[in-house]
């Protein structure tokens, strides 16, 4: 699914399509955001590659809970980062995460949630699926 805010263009969106990574459910992976620009390659997916240690492949809303969380873990995502074009995330916006965060969290009980359609089959490797569904979020316009 592409969309225009995001200012993505592609000449053969079913091309891009059959390229396109599989999601948790077994489809083609889904845009999770662009507002902020997300994903490894800061192209609105959560693509993985041989060089993303983090794995960012789990696409999430973002909760005040969880950008606690995440900063008391050494990992702030609410303080904007000019200097590397990062705006800062709040509650609401659309990220990817590291799988092994996402983990972190869910087994501390802060967990935010997550947009199964736009989350990398990946995610599958350090994730149960059944965790993943139990913080499954509606799929909405992004």
């Amino acid at each position: 699914m592409t969309n225009p805010d995001c200012f993505i263009y592609f000449q053969d969106e079913d091309e891009v399509n059959m390229n396109r990574s599989k999601n948790v459910l077994g489809q083609v992976l889904d845009l999770c955001g662009c507002n902020p620009m997300t994903g490894w390659q800061r192209d609105g997916y959560c693509e993985t590659d041989e060089h993303d240690q983090g794995i960012h492949t789990v696409c999430c809303i973002m909760t005040d809970d969880f950008l606690i969380f995440s900063k008391l873990r050494g990992n702030d995502l609410s303080t904007p980062r000019p200097e590397f074009g990062f705006p800062g995330l709040k509650a609401g916006d659309h990220w990817c995460v590291c799988a092994s965060r996402w983990l972190e969290a869910y087994r501390a009980g802060h967990a935010c949630p997550v947009i199964l359609e736009s989350t990398h089959e990946e995610s599958l490797a350090l994730i149960p699926m059944h965790a993943l569904l139990e913080y499954r979020a509606i799929k909405s316009n992004l």
